[in-house]
């Protein structure tokens, strides 16, 4: 508990996670050595990771069902001034974790940078991380096995993923074929998933929508429902 809880406060490497279990002794007793963290994270396999991603799917579900019994409920986002009742957000997207040493995983990333290059999925509801894939710096950015892992791996931990109604959003880097028709495919008579998706536009998609009559836009709204200038869809 005590390296969790050094982890979820920002600890990058062992020292950090020592010195920051130290301020929870009172709580926890005292901190792990370095030896001790280090064997626990070497003993790590993918049946204790298993474990681990079961109990977090386990906490969530209780804690999901604390937040519906707020007296404001359940945090369901507002779009474009609408509520979305119901339905749960899943936001796609990688991070560039700079590297000041030479690491394990670390590489030169898209940007010319060093350090590593992690996909997560996010929880925009209740902005939990549910789902995250290390992977070394020069991991691709549009790589579909990647998502479709870190997405599967995101689903098993929403309560009920099975029959609910999920809204999955993700940047040009998803925009693949292979990933939409995944999409698609998770629909099914008790689940409803839809997606946005972002692409570069090309010459050939401005020279598109400069065609487009006046007519056919509509005033495109801020997240609380206010009209954005110079913005239309």
């Amino acid at each position: 508990l005590g390296l969790a809880g050094a982890i979820v406060l920002g600890a990058k490497n062992l020292s950090e996670a020592e010195q920051l279990q130290a301020h929870h002794t009172a709580l926890l007793g005292m901190p792990a050595s370095d030896s001790t963290v280090h064997r626990a994270l070497a003993a790590l396999d993918e049946r204790a990771l298993h474990r681990i991603a079961k109990a977090r799917a386990r906490v969530r579900r209780h804690v999901w069902g604390l937040l519906a019994l707020r007296p404001g409920g359940f945090p369901w986002l507002v779009v474009a001034g609408k509520r979305l009742t119901g339905w749960i957000v899943i936001d796609i997207d990688a991070t560039i974790i700079l590297a000041a040493s030479n690491k394990t995983g670390a590489a030169v990333t898209f940007k010319k940078t060093w350090g590593f290059h992690p996909l997560a999925c996010w929880c925009a509801n209740t902005q939990e991380s549910l789902s995250m894939l290390l992977r070394p710096g020069n991991a691709g950015s549009n790589t579909v096995v990647d998502h479709i892992g870190v997405l599967t791996a995101a689903l098993r931990q929403i309560p009920r993923s099975s029959q609910a109604k999920i809204l999955v959003r993700v940047d040009g880097a998803g925009a693949t074929h292979d990933l939409l028709e995944h999409l698609e495919a998770l629909n099914t008579a008790r689940r409803t998933v839809r997606y946005l998706v972002g692409w570069t536009i090309t010459q050939d998609d401005e020279k598109a929508i400069a065609k487009l009559p006046a007519t056919a836009w509509e005033a495109s709204l801020r997240q609380d429902g206010e009209i954005q200038e110079d913005y239309g869809i």
